[in-house]
C-alpha cells in the first residue's frame, strides 16, 4: 500500500502588496523540500504533515513526498508558483498510489484562481476520480465547494492560535487509513454563512469562537470523525471569503448535515460578537504609559505577517519613539536594506538609519513612510531558529539576515524575511530576554498569544497602518458575495 503525503499551504491577502514566487515557499532552504527532504524536514515536527508522516509509519505502508511548501501569507501566489507545487503532487499520484494526505491551507489564491486547492484537488480527482483524499486545512480557510466536494476527509484546526495543528493532521489522516482497512466510510457535510469575521475577534481562547469551537470538539467526543468550523480570512476578497463548516461522520451523512448546521447557526447567532471596536492609536499608548510592571505587550495589529501584512510600517513604532516609552523590544521591521547597512557597520558601530516604509500599499492608499533611527547594532545573526511551541513545535523558522538596533530605549529586531512572532525563540535567538522587558511590541495579531501570551502581563492593542488593517472601511471589497455581515446590515 501507498500513501503520497504532500504540503502546499499559503493564506493569500489580496490586499498585500508582498509578492509570492515559489522561493517564497522555500523558507530556509534553496527550494521547497521534495522527496526524503520532506521527511527529513517535518519528521517529529508539530506539524499536519509531520502527523501524516507518522500515521504511514505506524501503517507501515510506502510513503511517497513529492513535495512540502509553505509560505508566509502575502499577495497572490505567482501561476508558476502554483503549477510548480500542484505538478509535482499530480505527478506523484500519477504514479500510482492508494490514497492521498495533504496538508493545506484552504485560503490560496493565486494570479489566476481564487480557490488553489480545490483547482488541486480537482486536478487530482481527474487522475485518480476514487482516490481517499485527506486534507487538513487552517481554520482561516476560505471554503470552496472544490474543496468540500473533491475531498474525502477535511479536519481544520480548532484552536486560534493554533497550537493543535499535529492533533489537526491526525483528525485528518485517521479515518482515511480506517477507509483503507475497511473500517470505515466518511460521510461529509458543509456548508457557509454570509458573515466576515474580524481576525481579532477569531480567537478561540475568548467568546464567541471558544464556545463554538468547543461544540466542535464535543461532536468529536460524541462520534463525529471531524468537526471544524473555519471563521475565514477576511482579507481576501474572492466570492467565498467568510465563515464555514465541516462535519465528517462515520457513514451517517444526516447527522454530519444536522451537526454541520448546529455549528453554523451556532456562529450566525454571534454575529455581532465577531466585529472588532476599534481604539485610536494616540489613546493606546496613553494608556500603556499608565499601566505597572511588564511585560505590556503593544499589539501593531494591522501589520502582521501571519495575514500578508508587510512588516515595514513604522506607525506603532514612531508612536512609541516619540511617547519615550522605555525598555522596549519591538519585533519587527521588514528592512534587508537596513540590515545591510547594520552589518557593514557592524556590532557595536552607531547607525543612523532609514528604517521601513519602503513598500507602497496601493490597495488602501498608503504610501510608505520610513522612520529615521540612530542607534547602536547590539547583534547580528542569520536570523534562523527553531520555534520551541506550543505552535509549529521544533519547525525551522527563517527571518533571513537579522539585526538588533538599540536606540537607549528601544531595541528593535530588524529583519530581511516576514516572519511573525508567534515563540519566544524570535527574542531569544536575538539575544533579547523577552520576559525582562517592559513593553513588547508585537507585530501580530492573536498567535503571539501561543508563545508569549503567558509572559505579558497587560494587552494594549495598537491600531497602526497595514494591510491587516481591522477597519474594513479602508478596504475595497469588489468581488465578495453580497450582501454579508458586517459590510451589510444582515
Amino acid at each position: 500500500m501507498k500513501v503520497v503525503i504532500a504540503q502546499m499551504k499559503h493564506e493569500t491577502n489580496t490586499f498585500s502588496p508582498v509578492p509570492t514566487p515559489l522561493a517564497r515557499f522555500a523558507r530556509a532552504m534553496a527550494s521547497p523540500p521534495e522527496g526524503q527532504a520532506v521527511r527529513d524536514t517535518y519528521k517529529g515536527t508539530g506539524s499536519a504533515i509531520g502527523a501524516f508522516l507518522e500515521l504511514a509509519e505506524r501503517a507501515g505502508v510506502e510513503i511517497d513526498t513529492p513535495i512540502a511548501a509553505e509560505a508566509w501569507p502575502s499577495g497572490p501566489v505567482e501561476d508558476a508558483a502554483f503549477e510548480y507545487m500542484a505538478d509535482r503532487i499530480c505527478s506523484a499520484v500519477r504514479r500510482g498510489c492508494d490514497a492521498v494526505l495533504l496538508d493545506l491551507h484552504g485560503a490560496m489564491v493565486t494570479e489566476s484562481l481564487e480557490d488553489g486547492e480545490g483547482e488541486l484537488l480537482t486536478r487530482i480527482r481527474r487522475i485518480a476520480p476514487d482516490l481517499p483524499i485527506g486534507v487538513a486545512l487552517d481554520m482561516h480557510t476560505n471554503l470552496y465547494p472544490a474543496i468540500a466536494r473533491q475531498a474525502t476527509v477535511i479536519a481544520g484546526y480548532q484552536t486560534y492560535p493554533h497550537v493543535d495543528v499535529f492533533e489537526t493532521g491526525m483528525r485528518a489522516g485517521r479515518p482515511i487509513f480506517e477507509l483503507l482497512s475497511g473500517r470505515g466510510q466518511p460521510s461529509l457535510a458543509w456548508g457557509q454563512r454570509p458573515m466576515l469575521p474580524h481576525v481579532m475577534r477569531q480567537s478561540s481562547l475568548d467568546s464567541p469562537n471558544r464556545e463554538i469551537q468547543d461544540r466542535a470538539i464535543q461532536m468529536e467526543r460524541q462520534g463525529a470523525l471531524c468537526a471544524s468550523v473555519f471563521v475565514g480570512f477576511p482579507h481576501a476578497d474572492i466570492v467565498n471569503a467568510g465563515l464555514s463548516a465541516v462535519v465528517v461522520t462515520d457513514n451517517d451523512p444526516a447527522l454530519a448535515r444536522r451537526w454541520c448546521d448546529e455549528l453554523l447557526e451556532m456562529a450566525w447567532t454571534q454575529r455581532a460578537a465577531f466585529v472588532y471596536r476599534i481604539e485610536p492609536l494616540a489613546d493606546s499608548l496613553a494608556r500603556a504609559q499608565k499601566l505597572g510592571s511588564g511585560p505590556i505587550v503593544l499589539l501593531d495589529h494591522y501589520d502582521n505577517a501571519a495575514s500578508g501584512g508587510t512588516m515595514d510600517t513604522t506607525a506603532v513604532l514612531d508612536g512609541i519613539l516619540k511617547a519615550g516609552l522605555d525598555d522596549v523590544a519591538a519585533f519587527a521591521i521588514y528592512d534587508p536594506q537596513a540590515v545591510t547597512q547594520m552589518s557593514e557597520a557592524g556590532i557595536g558601530a552607531n547607525v543612523t538609519l532609514s528604517l521601513g516604509g519602503k513598500l507602497d500599499m496601493p490597495s488602501i492608499g498608503l504610501k510608505g513612510k520610513p522612520l529615521t533611527v540612530s542607534g547602536t547594532v547590539r547583534n547580528i545573526t542569520d536570523g534562523r531558529f527553531r520555534n520551541r511551541g506550543p505552535m509549529s513545535r521544533g519547525v525551522l523558522m527563517d527571518m533571513g539576515p537579522t539585526a538588533v538596533l538599540d536606540t537607549g530605549k528601544v531595541q528593535i529586531l530588524v529583519i530581511s524575511r516576514q516572519q511573525e512572532p508567534n515563540d519566544l525563540e524570535c527574542f531569544y535567538s536575538q539575544g533579547i530576554d523577552p520576559t525582562k522587558k517592559r513593553y513588547l511590541m508585537l507585530k501580530s495579531r492573536v498567535h503571539w498569544r501561543a508563545g508569549m501570551g503567558p509572559i505579558a502581563r497587560q494587552i494594549v492593542e495598537c491600531a497602526g497602518e497595514g494591510v491587516c488593517t481591522s477597519d474594513y472601511s479602508t478596504l475595497q471589497f469588489d468581488k465578495v458575495r453580497r450582501p454579508i455581515y458586517p459590510l451589510d446590515p444582515i
